[in-house]
């Protein structure tokens, strides 16, 4: 144990607080009143688990202001809660019940038909059913003192969540978060972007994901702020809802930023109260225009649901870089666990040495804030190797120590003999204004390697002949990393956190493609 704070302390220090405290549509609650709903939730889940079995709780609910006590009742209780992605399906959602331990999973009525049929083992509660108003009406006349249950005091490295990863390189993990790992960052970020009672986050990344959790509920609740929840994203609602609930601070995480772009411009789009957005994955042409369009500051930073490399942006920064790493994260090669070699680029930016220099992020010094993974050793195995956290994302690193990301590690593609990473081939088709996003992923070349496809969501018209021309003016761009296929998509396979699936791109098809002469630089509809 250690001196670090817990969920439950800040839980307990709003529980004379009437300032508000969560605000989801026209309903209201103070910070007492919702301390004081999570107290009997913790009581309720006490009724419910078994004290033999490992007490955890699967909630499935979109954003709403159960998941928010259930989320505060845990932490009082010495509970942990599952979150399960409601864009999960039949066996796969089974799965990560059955995986996780959970003892009765809690949904609502919009989302239970998703686990019609499905053998899980465990009971269902319905929010909002009778039988879940009477367990409701139970826990509010039982005595309670808000402390904990039987198990003790939650510490700091008890579990209070099982939150799986995005699965966009194979199967979810679900990643061991302690209450460290939640109320530690909720306090670092309040007092890192000067966040007051005063202030209104404004929380629509699903609850069920890090993100969410670590930069949105937890900020809020460490300082005080008022929460103002939305059920879940919507592009033409974001701003709406700022205006509407005095949202002053947002999160995201993956493209809520080039979603919102993508609405109809008005002239009046920076009156709004909002001051700061906090997230991670938007592009650098994204981060710029939304600040200046909305009138806001956005700070972007490298992370992950395991949370053990880092890396944050700084002023100054080279175009293209996510920052500089924290102390101890580096790049290294995954075959011999030696630093790859500096970038090089030429007098275009063109990178000169990606297979030297390309590598993966490592936090050399340890897990960092890495709890392990729940029952998957082996999964575990894999990212601590030598004493080190292996991120899986590929980067490189400039003679300066800027980071640049070259994808993940399965976004390595092999071009007439030449390796390359996705990541900076997308960066570069995202400086086309029409192109609002670009996901590279390879396909299998008959004669050998790979061959390179871009899928474009376009914002506005593009044509094969302004796509080769554009292409043509990309100093940086090397004849390898031009895409021999082009592929106009409405829409983008994709995570409930908004990461884009590539292994769905690959396996499937749609969209309208323009393909590129083996050794030509045009494009021609096929």
């Amino acid at each position: 144990m250690t001196d670090a704070p817990t969920v439950r302390d800040h839980l307990v220090a709003r529980s004379e607080d009437d300032r508000p405290g969560l605000l989801a549509g026209d309903a209201a609650w103070s910070w007492r009143e919702v301390v004081d709903a999570s107290r009997v939730r913790a009581t309720l889940l006490s009724s419910v688990l078994s004290p033999g079995s490992p007490p955890h709780v699967g909630v499935l609910l979109e954003n709403t202001p159960e998941f928010l006590f259930l989320l505060g009742g845990a932490a009082l209780g010495g509970h942990v809660v599952v979150g399960l992605n409601h864009t999960r399906r039949g066996a796969a959602l089974a799965a990560d019940v059955r995986r996780a331990d959970v003892q009765v999973v809690v949904t609502e009525e919009s989302l239970a038909p998703l686990l019609d049929g499905l053998d899980l083992g465990v009971p269902v509660l319905v929010v909002g059913s009778p039988a879940w108003r009477a367990l409701v009406e139970d826990a509010e006349s039982a005595p309670r003192s808000g402390t904990a249950t039987a198990t003790g005091t939650p510490a700091p490295d008890d579990l209070l969540m099982l939150i799986f990863t995005s699965g966009t390189s194979g199967e979810p993990k679900a990643v061991n978060v302690t209450h460290e790992k939640i109320a530690y960052p909720g306090q670092f970020l309040s007092e890192r972007f000067g966040l007051t009672p005063d202030d209104v986050a404004y929380l629509s990344m699903p609850l069920f994901h890090s993100n969410a959790i670590m930069a949105g509920w937890a900020p809020a609740l460490a300082v005080g702020a008022t929460i103002a929840l939305a059920p879940r994203f919507s592009a033409s609602g974001f701003l709406p809802d700022v205006r509407r609930y005095g949202a002053t601070y947002a999160n995201y995480v993956g493209k809520p930023l080039a979603y919102v772009m993508a609405t109809s411009e008005m002239p009046d789009d920076a009156d709004n109260p909002l001051r700061l957005v906090f997230g991670n994955e938007a592009n650098e042409r994204d981060i710029e225009g939304f600040g200046r369009r909305f009138g806001c500051t956005v700070i972007d930073s490298y992370s992950s649901t395991e949370n053990a490399v880092i890396v944050q942006r700084v002023a100054g920064m080279p175009p293209g870089s996510l920052g500089r790493p924290v102390d101890g994260v580096a790049v290294l090669d995954p075959a011999t666990a030696e630093p790859t070699a500096d970038a090089i680029f030429d007098d275009d930016g063109r990178l000169l040495n990606a297979e030297g220099a390309t590598g993966e992020l490592v936090n050399t010094h340890g897990s960092g804030a890495f709890a392990g993974y729940y029952r998957d050793d082996s999964a575990e195995a894999e990212r601590m190797r030598g004493g080190m956290y292996w991120s899986g994302d590929l980067a490189y690193r400039d003679a300066d120590g800027f980071v640049y990301f070259a994808g993940r590690s399965a976004d390595w593609l092999r071009v007439d003999g030449e390796n390359l990473a996705a990541a900076p081939i997308e960066r570069i088709l995202l400086r086309h204004p029409a192109v609002s996003e670009a996901a590279v992923y390879a396909v299998p070349d008959p004669a050998g390697g790979d061959q390179v496809v871009a899928a474009l969501l376009l914002r506005d018209g593009l044509t094969p002949q302004t796509l080769a021309a554009f292409l043509d003016e990309q100093d940086d761009l090397s004849p390898q990393a031009r895409p021999r296929y082009v592929r106009i998509v409405d829409d983008l396979p994709r995570t409930a956190t908004n990461k884009v699936l590539k292994r769905a791109l690959a396996e499937t098809g749609g969209g309208t493609t323009w393909e590129r002469a083996p050794r030509g630089t045009t494009y021609a509809p096929i």
